[in-house]
C-alpha cells in the first residue's frame, strides 16, 4: 500500500491556492517543442557543419606581405562559436545572438560569395535550423506559462520571507572572474611573445633565401641565403617547396620566417578556453541573477502540487496534486532550503548533473550540506511525496520556489528555492501521449514491483541482456584494436596508455558481458569481472540503477557495483525498458519485500563465474600474437 503524501498544514497553504490537477498538468506538457527542435539535432547540425568548414575553407597561406601572426578578431568569434554551442542547450536567446554574430562574421570575412563554398552554405543552412528550434522553444516556453497563470487563476502570494534573502549566481561570478583571469594572462602571454619578436626583429639581420629542402614530417626547411644554410622550423611546410624564396630574421645562428613570425597557439588556446568557461559562468550568474530577482519582484502565481526527491539525481520533482501515486512527474529542478537570514549562495552549476556519486563532504544539522551529504551517498529509503505550494509560474526556463514539510516527523515547513532552471520531465524527443509519458515516469515503487512478482522456491537469478553483451563486444573489439595499435610501432612510449586503460577495459568488458546477480533465501550473489561477491539481505539498504550500472547500497562497508549493465539511454531510444533498470527494481521489491524471497539457496552453479582472469590471459595471448605477426 502506498503511503500518503506528507500533508502541508492548512495555515501555509494561502487563501485560494488552486490545485494543479491532472486535466491542467496534460495540457502543461503536451506544449513540449517538437521532436525536431530539442538541442541535440541543432548541436550535431552545427558541429559537423564547423568541422567540414575547418577542414574545407581555404587558408591564406603565410607570406612575407602578410605574416602569420595572432588573429584575435577570429579568436573572439571562435569563442562566440563554441559559446553558442553551449548556450543552444543552455541559453536559447543568447544561442540566437551567437549565431548570428558567427553567421556576419563569415560573410565579412570573404563577402556573400563565402556561402557558394558548400561547407559554408552548410554551416549557414545549420544555424538557420538551430535559430527556428530556439525561437519554437521560446514560444512554447511562452506557452507553458500561459498554461500555468491559467490554472492559477487570479491567486497571486508574495514570495515567502524566507526566499525573499535566498541569492544565487555568486559562485558563477566568482568561476567567471578566475576563469577570465586565465585567459588575460594569456593573451598577456601572447602579446608579450609578440613583443619579444619585434624587439628581436629590429636588432636581427633581414635576409633573403631559397628552400632548397623540406622535411614535412619535423616541419623544417632547409633556406641557403647569402652563401649559408639555415634549417628554419615551419608549422606549414607545404607552403614553401624547393625552390621557393623566403625571407628571415636572422641573429647568430638562429633564424625564423618573417612568414612566420612567432608561434603563440598555445597561450591563444589558452585564451579561447578560458574566455568560453568564464564567459558560460558569467551568462549563467546574470541570467540566474536576474531570474531571481524577478522572482523576488512581484506577487506571485501559487499552485498546490505534490513534490518529491530524486533518489539518484537530487533533483526536486513536481506531481499533480491528484497524482497521490507519484506516478507522472510534471517538471524537475535543483533546490536548496531558503532561510530569512541565508548568506550563503549555491550556483546551478554545482547540481546541473544527471549523476552524483562519492562521500559524505560534511555533517552536522545544516540542512544544505545533509541535503548534499545525502545525494552524495545514494540509497536510503524512497524519499516521501510531500504536499507544497509552488510559487511561480512553471515554464521551461523559470525560476520557482515552494514550500512543504520535510516528513511526517518535522512539523516545521521549509521553504526551498530553485538553483536550476525550470525543465520539463518529458524529454522533446520522445513524443507525445499517455502511453509514452509512461515510459517516462520516474523508477517505480518497491510495491509496485512487488505486485507483478510471485514468489519463487528456487533462487531467483538476472544476469547480462542482449544490449549488455552487444557493449562488451563492442569495449572488446576497442580493445583488440587498442592493443594492436599500441603495439604496432613496437617498444614506445605509447605503450603507456596501456597502463590505465586495459585495466579498465577488462573490467567494464568482463562485467557487460556475463555480470549475473543471484537472489537466494539469505542474501544476493553479485558477480562482476573478478570475483563473486556475498551480500546478505540484513546489510543491505539500497538497490538501484546507477549511471548504466547496478549498485547495492551496504549498511557498514562500500556498495557493491556493476557496471556497465547496459546502455540505459540506447535501450530508452528503442522502446525498450533499460534491462539493469528492471534488475534493479525487482532486486529492491525482494529487499523491501521479504515474502517474495526465495527459499533455497543458491548453488554454485547458480552464483556465476567471474571471466576477468581468463579474458586477461586471452589479452596477454592476443597481444604476443600481434608482437609475433608484425
Amino acid at each position: 500500500m502506498s503511503r500518503r503524501p506528507v500533508p502541508l498544514p492548512a495555515e501555509h497553504i494561502p487563501p485560494g491556492t488552486p490545485e494543479w490537477r491532472t486535466a491542467d498538468v496534460r495540457r502543461w506538457l503536451d506544449a513540449v517543442p517538437a521532436r525536431w527542435a530539442h538541442p541535440l539535432f541543432a548541436f550535431l547540425a552545427l558541429a559537423v557543419s564547423v568541422a567540414w568548414e575547418v577542414t574545407a575553407a581555404p587558408v591564406p597561406a603565410c607570406t612575407s606581405a602578410e605574416p602569420c601572426g595572432s588573429d584575435w578578431p577570429g579568436l573572439a568569434v571562435a569563442v562566440v562559436l563554441v559559446l553558442s554551442l553551449y548556450w543552444v542547450w543552455r541559453q536559447p536567446r543568447l544561442a540566437i545572438g551567437g549565431l548570428a554574430v558567427t553567421v556576419v562574421a563569415l560573410a565579412a570575412e570573404d563577402g556573400v560569395s563565402a556561402f557558394a563554398r558548400p561547407s559554408a552554405l552548410a554551416y549557414l543552412l545549420a544555424a538557420g535550423f538551430a535559430v527556428a528550434g530556439l525561437v519554437h522553444r521560446l514560444a512554447v516556453a511562452g506557452r507553458q506559462r500561459a498554461l500555468a497563470l491559467e490554472a492559477a487563476g487570479s491567486a497571486a502570494q508574495p514570495l515567502p520571507e524566507a526566499a525573499r534573502t535566498f541569492r544565487r549566481g555568486r559562485l558563477s561570478f566568482v568561476l567567471a572572474a578566475v576563469f577570465l583571469a586565465v585567459a588575460g594572462l594569456g593573451v598577456w602571454q601572447a602579446l608579450g611573445v609578440a613583443d619579444a619578436y619585434e624587439q628581436r626583429a629590429a636588432k636581427a639581420a633581414h635576409l633573403s633565401g631559397e628552400v632548397t629542402a623540406v622535411d614535412e614530417g619535423e616541419g623544417v626547411l632547409t633556406v641557403t641565403a647569402e652563401g649559408r644554410t639555415r634549417r628554419v622550423e615551419t608549422a606549414f611546410p607545404e607552403d614553401f617547396p624547393a625552390g621557393t624564396r623566403v625571407d628571415l630574421v636572422a641573429d647568430g645562428d638562429g633564424a625564423v620566417l618573417v612568414a612566420e613570425p612567432y608561434d603563440a597557439f598555445g597561450w591563444e588556446l589558452l585564451v579561447l578556453g578560458g574566455s568560453v568557461v568564464g564567459l558560460a559562468f558569467l551568462a549563467n550568474g546574470i541570467t540566474g541573477h536576474l531570474a531571481a530577482r524577478r522572482l523576488r519582484r512581484e506577487p506571485l502565481p501559487v499552485l498546490h502540487v505534490l513534490v518529491r526527491e530524486g533518489e539518484e539525481d537530487g533533483r526536486t520533482y513536481v506531481f499533480a496534486a491528484d497524482d497521490t501515486e507519484g506516478r507522472r512527474p510534471v517538471l524537475c529542478f535543483h533546490s536548496l532550503y531558503a532561510f530569512e537570514d541565508d548568506e550563503e549562495d549555491f550556483d546551478e552549476e554545482e547540481f546541473d548533473r544527471e549523476e552524483f556519486d562519492g562521500g559524505d563532504p560534511a555533517s552536522g544539522d545544516d540542512p544544505d550540506l545533509r541535503k548534499i551529504a545525502e545525494i552524495l551517498r545514494g540509497g536510503g529509503p524512497t524519499p516521501p511525496l510531500r504536499e507544497a505550494v509552488l510559487y511561480g509560474a512553471p515554464y521551461a526556463g523559470a525560476e520557482v520556489a515552494f514550500a512543504a514539510r520535510e516528513d511526517e516527523d518535522d512539523p516545521e515547513v521549509a521553504v526551498e528555492c530553485s538553483v536550476t532552471a525550470v525543465r520539463p520531465t518529458l524529454p522533446e524527443w520522445r513524443g507525445r501521449g499517455p502511453q509514452r509519458r509512461e515510459r517516462t515516469s520516474p523508477r517505480r515503487s518497491a510495491d509496485e514491483i512487488a505486485a507483478r512478482m510471485t514468489p519463487t522456491a528456487g533462487p531467483r537469478v538476472w544476469r547480462a541482456h542482449g544490449f549488455s553483451r552487444a557493449i562488451g563486444l563492442g569495449l572488446l573489439l576497442v580493445q583488440g584494436g587498442g592493443v594492436w595499435a599500441a603495439l604496432d610501432d613496437g617498444p614506445s612510449w605509447s605503450w603507456l596508455w596501456l597502463v590505465p586503460a586495459l585495466p579498465w577495459l577488462l573490467t567494464s568488458v568482463a562485467t557487460a558481458l556475463t555480470w549475473r546477480i543471484t537472489a537466494d533465501r539469505d542474501g544476493l550473489w553479485v558477480t562482476g569481472a573478478w570475483r563473486v561477491r556475498r551480500v546478505p539481505w540484513d546489510v543491505i539498504t539500497s538497490v538501484r540503477h546507477h549511471e548504466d550500472g547496478i549498485r547495492v547500497g551496504r549498511a557498514k562497508d562500500s556498495s557493491v557495483d556493476l557496471s556497465p549493465t547496459g546502455w540505459a539511454w540506447l535501450e530508452r531510444r528503442t522502446g525498450r525498458e533499460p534491462g539493469a533498470e528492471r534488475v534493479a527494481d525487482e532486486v529492491r521489491a525482494l529487499l523491501h519485500r521479504p515474502d517474495l524471497r526465495p527459499d533455497a539457496e543458491a548453488t554454485s552453479g547458480q552464483q556465476g563465474m567471474p571471466v576477468g582472469p581468463p579474458l586477461v590471459a586471452l589479452t596477454v595471448l592476443w597481444g604476443a600474437a600481434v608482437l609475433l605477426l608484425l
